[in-house]
């Protein structure tokens, strides 16, 4: 199951542990167990610093395909339930590495003071899916938290193996997370959403934040996607002192499996490119704050930025990248649905459909690449495309319609999701021509519209468009002075990620001018 290849990767991985490290597998039966069995025997076979044992957990284990980890002894809190491989391969290395002390948490001072501040016991459950590229986000996320504070377990349960828990508990989207038996977060979930979720639970943590201010900054980038690295690289090349302020590092394209128009890379993934942008942003001394996001920007010659975490940031000026997301349609049914038919993310949720019939609303790019994705997997799709003509590409279109399986209908809108004993079963829509109103019956709904910007925190801030864009300048200049944005959360067309790029660029180039022109050490000794 394990090539050569990763072991000796593994192997020298191990060099680096400091505490040994033990898998715990629950003693019983299951047709999958030796799989599981061979599986971590070949990883403790690597280093005398890994070992795995079969021992009776006294009901701490969900069951004889659920393992733990401790550290020199110790339970660290987090459990496997399943077999890690896939996506989730790296989460088990990454949980081995940080419990053993090999590899620091990658997680901002000022979130672990906030996690080590949670009391109660808090016990995860991670249902996800192997075929899942956001789900070990997720997973690795509380696998840190249980390492910060004993009071936090955590869990990864693979849907695929433990049936019968993902259907009593009508799970139809992952990753889905619970709490202490109670959904927690489901449906588009990520390290941020999981902080903001736990100061809404316990707000007092926020009092619990020890992290050190920033000194004064010259250029904060808010967003982590290509136009926001690109706006701190350049920032960075400069000299300038440069902060980055992310919720999601990677953005949208973390999401994007198959990218062939980003010129001069003939083909690449979403997952491939950020991880490419981490690598070149780590050249450069850049302060990253990930997983917060921005509530409240102060404006003035000196601005003022508070944290979800309740951090603030001085900073001479500010570029706004934080692009966008999914666009939701608005209709009956969608959002009491989520989670439970109605999907964003086909790469995510396609697995739960095998053998059923689904929908794509929208008939754009990404709508047609979901169809075509959804077509491998499920019984059939039928794409639901409100205008008289599909706005994807031809090439696209043209794969479509060879599809046996993928039907495409034109000129219909959306009307409502009918959901039958808490599940989608049926979605009603309108031909716009003859205004007959039709019912499918289906089991998904994946919605695949476009996007909307992320500049709700900026409406008293600066001038927005009707749809939420930032209205930029040919220089990204927005309507207040050293506030500056790219990418697409503002009005410049064309949301491709080689368009973020250049505007990110052009936004740093800007800031820096205005730096060198706005500011005199007058107006920045107003912080002191």
């Amino acid at each position: 199951m394990l090539t050569k290849e990763i072991l000796q990767a593994l192997k020298g991985y191990a060099e680096s542990m400091k505490k040994e490290v033990t898998f715990v597998l629950q003693t019983g039966e299951h047709s999958k167990r030796d799989e599981l069995v061979t599986f971590l025997s070949d990883i403790a076979g690597v280093s005398d610093n890994i070992k795995f044992e079969e021992r009776d957990t006294d009901g701490v284990l969900r069951s004889s395909l659920s393992f733990l980890l401790e550290a020199d002894g110790n339970d660290t809190g987090i459990r496997f339930s399943g077999i890690p491989a896939g996506h989730e391969f790296n989460s088990l290395v990454l949980a081995m590495l940080h419990a053993s002390g090999g590899s620091e948490l990658k997680i901002d001072d000022s979130l672990k003071s906030i996690v080590k501040g949670v009391s109660d016991d808090l016990h995860f459950e991670v249902f996800i899916s192997l075929s899942c590229h956001n789900c070990p986000e997720v997973v690795q996320a509380l696998n840190q938290f249980a390492l910060l504070n004993p009071n936090i377990t955590t869990e990864m349960i693979d849907g695929g193996l433990y049936q019968n828990v993902v259907e009593e508990r009508d799970i139809q989207g992952v990753p889905s997370v619970y709490l202490n038996g109670e959904l927690f977060a489901n449906g588009k979930v990520d390290a941020a959403v999981l902080i903001d979720k736990l100061l809404e639970r316990d707000p007092s943590l926020k009092d619990a934040n020890k992290g050190e201010s920033l000194p004064l900054q010259d250029v904060t980038v808010i967003g982590g996607g290509p136009a926001g690295v690109s706006s701190a690289i350049y920032s960075a090349r400069k000299g300038l002192k440069v902060a980055m302020v992310a919720d999601r590092f990677g953005g949208q394209v973390k999401d994007t499996m198959g990218i062939e128009n980003l010129i001069s890379v003939p083909k690449t993934t979403g997952p491939e490119l950020v991880g490419n942008l981490a690598e070149h942003m780590k050249d450069y001394d850049i302060t990253f704050k990930e997983h917060v996001r921005v509530e409240k920007i102060e404006k003035g010659n000196v601005k003022t930025i508070t944290l979800s975490s309740g951090e603030t940031i001085k900073t001479r000026s500010i570029i706004i990248a934080t692009g966008a997301r999914w666009k939701q349609l608005g209709i009956p049914g969608e959002q009491e649905n989520v989670g439970n038919g109605v999907a964003y993310c086909p790469h995510c949720d396609g697995p739960f459909f095998k053998g059923k019939d689904v929908a794509v609303i929208g008939g754009g790019n990404s709508g047609i690449e979901a169809a075509l994705d959804l077509a491998g997997i499920v019984k059939s799709v039928t794409v639901f495309e409100f205008m008289p003509e599909l706005k994807a590409d031809k090439v696209l279109i043209d794969q479509a319609e060879k599809r046996d399986n993928v039907t495409i209908i034109r000129n219909a809108a959306t009307k409502e999701i009918i959901a039958d004993n808490g599940k989608v079963a049926a979605i009603d829509y309108q031909d716009r021509e003859t205004e007959e109103t039709h019912r499918k019956h289906l089991s998904g709904v994946f919605v695949q519209i476009g996007l909307v910007p992320n500049s709700q925190f900026l409406t008293e801030t600066l001038d927005l468009t009707q749809y939420g864009e930032i209205i930029v300048d040919e220089k990204c200049n927005t309507s207040e002075p050293g506030i500056f944005a790219a990418g697409d959360v503002t009005t410049v067309p064309y949301k491709q990620i080689v368009v973020s790029l250049g505007e990110g660029a052009k936004a740093s180039l800007a800031a820096f001018e205005y730096l060198l022109t706005h500011q005199t050490e007058e107006e920045i000794s107003e912080v002191a």
